[in-house]
């Protein structure tokens, strides 16, 4: 059985009017074709809707059970096309991402902020977790999309780069490493280090990065957070490396950072999204956001370098 709901508004307007001709000024149409539309209705539900004289028009007992039925189809297409439409124009929806806690808790705040004033009906969901949870979560399709380190090559994912971040010494107050301007990688072998827990991807590149330079950690600390990291070398349990986002996380700690050198490691951050599934209007519009900030970034940063050339 196939009705269209150019059947179903032909027979609510003719219900309605009792009157085939003032049925078709409301639907724009001529009263051959109205006939025709009601009478393939008819056919379609298996009977008549419509008593019908010369002079008369009246709904058949089928007709008037039909009717609200009818009226209620309406109204719910017309709130489903209204929701549809809300949805592209940014109007209603939700957006569920994921994010590394240190991404989470510095820089996005006021990218989200940004997008708020945009588009003020939008709800948010923000999973603050770490960033092989992050890669997790869009792979399974709980989230559309994450902020994360490059996860590598992975055929159901994809990774836009934003920037790359850059590993600095986290040094308690008072320690006497903090004498100096930056560190080597060597100085901090000599200390005490509190590491992240296998298998995290940083610990891993850490590891590769520091062996094929010849240098070897003092592990004596490990744990999966680096938060955890952070008060820990706060209350003076060791040293440790973290990603320069950290870096406002670990002054509020009370923690000093020093910049890294031989070798410099830094690992991309950027967008993950799942290859094949194109994201809804609300992920693609806090992609572009995040897109266009740090392009912009990268403009003054161009610019201030060739000020200095100059």
């Amino acid at each position: 059985m196939d009705i269209t709901i150019k059947q179903l508004r032909a027979f609510v307007a003719v219900a309605r009017s009792r009157s085939f001709a003032e049925a078709c000024g409301v639907l724009n149409l001529s009263q051959p074709a109205l006939s025709v539309t009601i009478r393939n209705l008819e056919e379609a539900v298996g009977g008549r809707l419509l008593a019908r004289t010369t002079r008369t028009l009246a709904l058949t007992p089928e007709g008037s059970q039909f009717l609200p039925v009818a009226q209620r189809l309406l109204a719910d297409w017309s709130a489903a096309l209204e929701d549809l439409h809300d949805t592209f124009a940014l109007r209603r929806g939700r957006l569920a991402i994921a994010s590394m806690p240190s991404f989470a808790s510095t820089t996005l705040p006021d990218l989200l902020q940004r997008f708020r004033q945009l588009h003020p009906e939008i709800n948010i969901t923000v999973h603050d977790v770490i960033a092989e949870d992050v890669v997790a979560m869009v792979r399974s399709g709980r989230v559309e999309a994450g902020i994360a380190f490059d996860p590598g090559m992975a055929e159901d994912l994809q990774f836009t780069p934003l920037f790359s971040d850059r590993f600095v010494a986290a040094l308690p107050a008072g320690h006497p490493l903090l004498r100096r301007r930056q560190l080597r990688w060597s100085a901090l072998g000599e200390e005490p280090f509190i590491a992240l827990q296998h298998p995290s991807s940083i610990r891993s590149l850490l590891e590769q990065s520091l062996a094929a330079s010849g240098i070897s950690l003092r592990i004596e600390v490990e744990t999966n957070h680096l938060v955890t990291i952070g008060r820990m070398v706060a209350s003076g349990l060791g040293v440790s490396a973290m990603p320069t986002l950290c870096r406002q996380q670990l002054r509020e700690l009370g923690v000093h950072t020093r910049p890294l050198l031989a070798p410099v490691i830094e690992r991309r951050v950027g967008i993950v999204t799942r290859r094949r599934y194109p994201l809804s209007g609300p992920a693609s519009a806090l992609v572009s956001i995040l897109r266009d900030h740090y392009a912009g970034e990268q403009l003054e940063q161009a610019s201030s370098a060739r000020e200095l050339e100059i």
